[in-house]
């Protein structure tokens, strides 16, 4: 069974054993003062034996050295000696130094170069572990606090907190001063104990150098502790930890408010002071596109709200609002989006190139330029046609809906009339017409009112001068244009024709 004692002040007497010491090497006789020892002789591998220093809490540079011995009979090494750093009754983590290779010659003298300061503390915990069918001991001796820097152990400048936003790459800074030797290790190690070799070391001059490394991941919102380590030939340097915090960029909860529409103009609220991530924001984006376009324009929003300007009528607009904070990679992504549409705006000019392109009797046939949306400036509008004519002192005005793009025909007018008329395009917004144009529609057929003789013989005569006036016309019919005034009707002639 494992057993540890700690007697008197900071460390007088502490002895460990893995079982009781009924005989000592030589090489402890002469020991005095305090000191563990770890017999590992018939022991099953892994064993442990810890001894716990008093917390400490320092205010200035300061070195930790002691003394350790790995002895055997037969020249083999009797097990591992850890060394851990406690911070804050944190957790143990891995160890920042060791010694496990070979049995040593006598006492070897190592450093602890540790630079963690008051409000902070921290405990050094000893550990032994024994390997079976290596009979042996580890001792250590004389564990003191020296109140000046060590000679051999590199000591950490301040590490910083880093801060970045998720998926960018995390690099932490390790200055240490002392000198490098390229049989140094140094590596970053998490709060968890899991280690981190580090990628470039750099000498700064004789007596500094730093070395920087990339943490991997950052792919979710966290907060983690990460210290620099170095091992050294004499002994083991330890940075303070310092935080990793990764932040998520800032993404709003709520689409922009729309506070008012023009034909030409979006007039918004960027709505960005309820968001999903992590502020402070220092830049507020607005991004817009139409709902069936494939491009889209961002523009920097400086006030509480925001116009966006040079629309087109009658569109349907999608705004998103982007926050930005501050690091590279943060801006999240665009927040829910605004979806509405401008106002129409007034046509730009009416129908042009009107001209008449038939006239007949009792109609009359339109044609124009044709137009599109660069004109009516609306997706939904209206073409009429609006004329008026006089016919037995008696004035006629209408107007038709045009559901043609380029011509139409008016029927249903009277004869040789004159027919005053214009073409209006409307939305809802406004109207623009065309030029007045006037034409003259053409006469009709011949027209006799026939008038019964007062005879039989008058009657014939009469019909057969009506008949031969008809005829003379191109395609006419003895029954066309024939009013006939009395008792007799169009049939009753054409038998007397006949």
């Amino acid at each position: 069974r494992l057993s540890v004692c700690v007697c008197g002040g900071l460390l007088s007497v502490v002895r460990s054993f893995l079982s009781p010491v009924t005989s000592l090497p030589d090489s402890f006789s002469s020991l005095i003062g305090s000191f563990m020892v770890v017999n590992g002789s018939g022991r099953a591998s892994g064993q442990k034996a810890h001894l716990l220093l008093p917390t400490l809490k320092e205010n200035d540079t300061h070195c930790i050295d002691f003394h350790y011995s790995l002895s055997s009979r037969d020249g083999s090494s009797p097990g591992v000696l850890n060394v851990y750093i406690k911070v804050n009754s944190g957790t143990q983590g891995n160890p920042v130094w060791n010694a496990s290779a070979s049995v040593t010659e006598g006492w070897v003298k190592a450093e602890l170069a540790i630079s963690t300061f008051w409000p902070n503390s921290y405990q050094v915990i000893f550990e032994a572990i024994s390997v079976q069918g290596h009979p042996g001991f580890i001792a250590v001796d004389e564990v003191r606090v020296l109140a000046h820097p060590c000679r051999k152990a590199p000591h950490f400048l301040r590490l910083q907190n880093v801060e970045v936003n998720v998926g960018q790459n995390a690099t932490f800074q390790c200055t240490a001063g002392g000198k490098w030797s390229q049989h140094d290790q140094l590596w970053l190690q998490q709060w968890n104990g899991k280690d981190t070799a580090l990628m470039v070391t750099r000498v700064v001059n004789h007596r500094r150098f730093s070395a920087t490394v990339s943490v991997g991941d950052t792919s979710q919102r966290s907060t983690s502790r990460y210290r620099c380590v170095i091992r050294s030939d004499g002994g083991s340097g330890v940075s303070n930890y310092a935080e990793l915090i990764v932040k998520a960029p800032p993404t709003p909860i709520a689409p922009p408010e729309l506070l008012a529409v023009g034909a030409t103009y979006l007039w918004i609220k960027p709505n960005a002071n309820s968001i999903i991530g992590d502020g402070p924001i220092i830049l507020k984006e607005v991004e817009y596109r139409t709902t069936t376009g494939n491009w889209a324009e961002t523009h920097i929003v400086d006030a509480p709200t925001y116009k966006l300007w040079h629309l087109d009528p009658d569109v349907e607009y999608e705004i998103k609002v982007l926050l930005t904070r501050p690091g590279e990679g943060g801006t999240g992504p665009p927040g829910p989006p605004l979806i509405t549409r401008t106002k129409c705006a007034d046509p730009v000019h009416g129908p042009q190139n009107v001209n008449v392109v038939d006239i007949r009797a009792r109609q009359l046939t339109l044609q124009w330029e044709t137009f599109g949306y660069a004109v009516t400036r609306c997706h939904s509008y209206n073409l009429t046609v609006q004329y008026l004519y006089v016919f037995n002192q008696q004035e006629f005005a209408a107007e038709e809906l045009i559901q043609t793009s380029s011509h139409y025909t008016l029927r249903g007018l009277r004869p040789f009339v004159t027919v005053r008329l214009r073409l209006v395009l409307a939305n809802p917004e406004g109207s623009k017409e065309s030029e007045e144009i006037v034409k003259q529609t053409e006469e009709d057929g011949v027209c006799q009112i026939y008038l019964p003789p007062q005879t039989e013989a008058g009657t014939k005569t009469a019909l057969n001068e009506l008949y031969s006036a008809i005829s003379k016309q191109e395609n006419a019919h003895p029954e066309a244009a024939l009013l006939v005034a009395g008792d007799f009707n169009a049939r009753k002639l054409k038998s007397v024709f006949t």
